[in-house]
């Protein structure tokens, strides 16, 4: 894999990133939404127009094109194994960001994740 074919995956990665700790970020001040009629339709609106939401979806739209440039570039056996690394990101910036658990068990899967795309990289 070149360069840019890297830059390129790494990019959709960290969009995809991105947009679910800005999703998260947009949906943490609203609590549990209730699995209601009335309670949905009120929280739709809310979060239709929450900038938080909006950029985790603008994130996701542009991953879309940044993916399928990648693809025209890296096997998809390759490239798709990669998007494993989102999980390690969200994580680290997750505990960073937002408070949440690095447990041991958390910290040993985020290893074995990084030992598997390694492996898959390098097959």
């Amino acid at each position: 894999m070149n360069l840019i074919s890297f830059l390129l995956v790494l990019t959709g990665v960290l969009l995809n990133a991105a947009a679910q700790l800005l999703l998260k970020a947009g949906v943490s001040h609203m609590g549990v939404i209730r699995l209601q009629f009335n309670t949905i339709l009120s929280a739709g609106w809310k979060l239709a127009f929450e900038p938080h939401i909006l950029g985790g979806l603008a994130c996701y739209a542009v991953s879309v094109v940044v993916w399928i440039l990648a693809l025209s570039r890296v096997q998809v056996s390759i490239a798709y194994p990669m998007l494993s690394l989102g999980y390690v990101v969200t994580a680290v910036v997750a505990w960073a960001l937002l408070g949440e658990a690095l447990s041991a068990m958390r910290l040993t899967g985020i290893a074995v994740i990084i030992v598997g795309v390694y492996l898959v990289a390098r097959s």
